[in-house]
């Protein structure tokens, strides 16, 4: 049996932009990447609402620095085969980075941090993908204009960043901008089409990373 991590936000979560609850639980895409690759492959599903790459929000009454939880989650579900990363749309807020440079920083932190851990048993490294979220979105809603203001610009520059990165640190890298687009309702998050689509994009990419 392998063992994948897909670590997030609430893109990971599964955040309906317009029911503002959870999708279900089929539409979400690690259960759909989960079916994607079949038997012989768990698919461990961390997703937190507001989790950034690297950087504190107080603003939420839970711990959104993906840095500080990253090793507690590594080691929760090790043996890994392969973690997936999708980071960086919480970034973009002003109120906690603000620019797609920072994310990559924080990006990199998180790579370091799966190369570098002291994991529980003895294990290969896990195989790591960096998937660069869907850029933001024009939106008419006044409080998530407000919380990313000046997103859309900046989130559009990290497919480029996270790709440069991936190469020069030989990780994967999967463009999820390329299948799917955020809501206009909220600019941010995704409908169950899209979220969907991020898992079927995502099942070739992984299975090659599995040898699967």
């Amino acid at each position: 049996m392998k063992t994948v991590l897909c670590y997030g936000d609430s893109l990971t979560w599964g955040y309906d932009p317009e029911s503002r609850a959870r999708h279900v639980l089929e539409d979400r895409w690690p259960s759909v990447l989960a079916a994607s690759l079949g038997e012989g492959v768990l698919v461990v599903a961390d997703g937190l609402n507001g989790r950034t790459t690297a950087f504190d929000d107080f603003t939420g009454d839970c711990d959104r620095n993906g840095a500080r939880i990253l090793p507690t989650a590594l080691h929760t579900h090790a043996p890994l085969d392969l973690v997936i990363i999708m980071l960086g749309s919480n970034d973009m807020k002003p109120l906690v980075a603000g620019k797609a440079h920072a994310a990559s920083k924080g990006m990199r932190r998180l790579l370091d941090l799966v190369r570098l851990h002291g994991w529980p048993m003895e294990q290969e490294l896990p195989q790591i993908l960096v998937v660069s979220p869907p850029p933001l979105v024009e939106t008419a809603d006044p409080d998530f204009a407000a919380m990313f203001e000046g997103g859309v610009a900046q989130s559009a520059m990290l497919a480029s960043f996270y790709a440069d990165l991936a190469d020069e640190t030989g990780a994967g890298f999967f463009d999820a901008g390329s299948v799917a687009r955020c809501s206009s309702i909220d600019g941010v998050h995704l409908d169950a089409k899209n979220t969907r689509a991020i898992g079927r994009g995502l099942a070739p990419v992984a299975r090659l990373l599995l040898g699967h």
